[in-house]
């Protein structure tokens, strides 16, 4: 029998690489990968012109959309691109922000307000240090370059909130650096972080607070997830079984492939040290797949979405993703 041809869009990874590279091939499946540094790229692709049987996906896009209805997809419960956010958060140290709180009142830009990375942004300080955002004027713009306003991919929250454009001639990294904003949340580091004086993060050792807050939440924000077209669902409805046994098998080569130490495999100094912390925090693997494993991140996550405006009402996560049977990490 033939195999079933499939293109998978996905970042460059190392939990993918097995995948690009053949090592692993899933089950009836002739796979062909496609690494796009970008992820807005991939979204907008798949979601426009559907140019991919699978590809990776905002969580909170695909959330969002789930919700809403008439959004002819389903979700694989892998998810490829993880980031812990508190470094992410960036002041102009002229703002008078010292710390969470000062940011009540103040003029923050985002590269998308829909953004996961903001959406997990403003959670986290809103529940974890009562951060008040309902004054916030709030900015949208590219980080490091002027960026077009998307209406096709755009998605807007119920509720009355302002979302201001940034002007065509200017970027987000601009602004925060001349004191024009008072903070930036986002994916990316701006480039005024390592040109300007005056930009600075607000948490400066983030790394402790993260796992500060890892050791008392148990979450590791899940910014991206993976998603099939209904209809190709509903047609090779097996193929959601081999996809993620292989996706979770090239995952767990990537791990092992991290652990040899006859010659290290990364550019980080201190790799080993940081697997000694992943085995002591997160049991050897930081990035579960399947339901069970991330469903306190993924509730946290809707329970967001809800709370900024983006979903009417909580949803199960059982709604979200395509059954898995047969299989488990």
């Amino acid at each position: 029998m033939t195999n079933l041809p499939v293109t998978m869009a996905c970042g460059p990874y190392d939990r993918l690489q097995a995948l690009k590279d053949g090592v692993i091939k899933p089950e009836g499946i002739d796979l062909r990968y496609i690494e796009i540094q970008s992820p807005p790229e991939i979204f907008a692709r798949m979601l426009k012109t559907n140019s991919f049987d699978v590809a990776e996906m905002s969580s909170a896009h695909y959330i969002t959309m789930k919700s809403r209805g008439d959004f002819p997809y389903i979700a694989l419960p892998v998810f490829p691109s993880r980031l812990f956010r508190h470094g992410f958060i960036f002041v102009n140290r002229n703002s008078g922000i010292k710390g969470p709180a000062d940011l009540a009142g103040k003029r923050i830009a985002v590269q998308e307000y829909r953004q996961s990375a903001g959406v997990w942004i403003r959670g986290i300080l809103k529940s974890e240090y009562g951060v008040d955002f309902s004054d916030v004027t709030w900015l949208e713009g590219g980080v490091d370059a002027p960026r077009r306003f998307d209406e096709t991919m755009d998605i807007r929250p119920a509720g009355d909130l302002t979302i201001d454009l940034l002007g065509s001639d200017t970027c987000i990294s601009d602004v925060l650096a001349s004191g024009e904003i008072d903070a930036y949340f986002g994916a990316r580091a701006p480039r005024a972080f390592f040109d300007s004086d005056d930009v600075v993060r607000l948490f400066p050792d983030y790394r402790a607070e993260e796992r500060r807050y890892f050791e008392r939440t148990g979450i590791y924000p899940i910014m991206h997830t993976m998603i099939v077209t209904e209809e190709f669902h509903r047609e090779h409805p097996w193929a959601a079984e081999s996809l993620y046994k292989a996706l979770s098998d090239a995952k767990k080569w990537a791990l092992e492939q991290m652990r040899f130490s006859g010659a290290q495999r990364y550019i980080v100094p201190w790799l080993f040290a940081d697997i000694d912390e992943i085995d002591e925090l997160f049991d050897g693997d930081p990035c579960p797949y399947g339901i069970e494993p991330n469903r306190k991140t993924l509730e946290t996550a809707v329970a967001y979405l809800f709370d900024q405006g983006f979903i009417d009402k909580p949803m199960d996560i059982e709604e979200l993703f395509t059954p898995i049977v047969g299989w488990e990490e």
